[in-house]
């Protein structure tokens, strides 16, 4: 299983703070890189979020290791991002400057093929249908006017079914309300009385579409021969 990393930053604080638990975080560190070296990505991404969640402070070179992880686990997104904020923390005297700069020429494809492509969000997941509305956007659902009641409370009469007026002598007098014939409420006016209406849908907003954690190849699968087609 792949953990996804959406969320966490690293800011340069992180990198000179925390607890000197320093031996656990040395092994985490030397356990991810075997695990790089061995081609096991999955574990060191592990590995690698076992140190950012302990209160150690951060070794100087794992942001650079974990976006190298990040990227073979086609998190590129992410990758992105832990390798950005190691190169501003660490500049060109970085250990591994030249490796790390060569990995920000190898996001730069897959990248532009995430911000091409309509199949996904920003950081590369899947879109797939809505699972409320199916893809179609709207839904009929309770009325959002009158909250599935069907009926509103008179705004003219503030629901009373009564109305004032002053008279010339400054003597209020009370009239049934016109609007309502006097019942203080009325049929909703947007579903008419029956309890629902046809509105965007509220578990995708109307997009039609909610995020998965499913990474996108950017394709158009068979069995979904209806979703959106790659922007060129």
């Amino acid at each position: 299983m792949i953990f996804l990393m959406l969320g966490i930053g690293i800011h340069s604080t992180s990198l000179a703070q925390g607890s000197p638990n320093l031996g656990k975080t040395d092994r985490l560190m030397e356990m991810a890189k075997t695990s790089i070296s061995s081609s096991e990505y999955e574990k060191a991404n592990y590995y690698f979020r076992q140190i950012i969640e302990s209160s150690a402070s951060i070794p100087p070179e794992m942001p650079y290791y974990f976006a190298e992880t990040l990227f073979e686990l086609k998190q590129y997104d992410n990758s992105a991002k832990f390798l950005n904020k190691y190169l501003e923390i660490n500049g060109f005297k970085a250990e591994n400057y030249e490796a790390a700069k060569n990995l920000e020429k190898k996001l730069k494809a897959p990248l532009e093929a995430i911000a091409a492509c309509k199949l996904c969000d920003s950081k590369g997941y899947r879109y797939q249908p809505c699972p409320t509305c199916q893809g179609d956007k709207v839904i009929q659902q309770d009325c959002s006017y009158c909250k599935g009641k069907g009926i509103v409370g008179c705004s003219r009469c503030k629901a009373t079914g009564i109305v004032t007026k002053k008279n010339v002598f400054n003597i209020t007098e009370y009239y049934q309300c016109s609007r309502c014939k006097g019942e203080g409420r009325l049929t909703c006016p947007r579903c008419d009385g029956s309890l629902k209406e046809v509105s965007a849908c509220h578990t995708c907003s109307g997009f039609g579409e909610v995020h998965s954690e499913k990474l996108c190849d950017h394709q158009v699968h068979h069995e979904h021969a209806d979703e959106k087609t790659t922007a060129q």
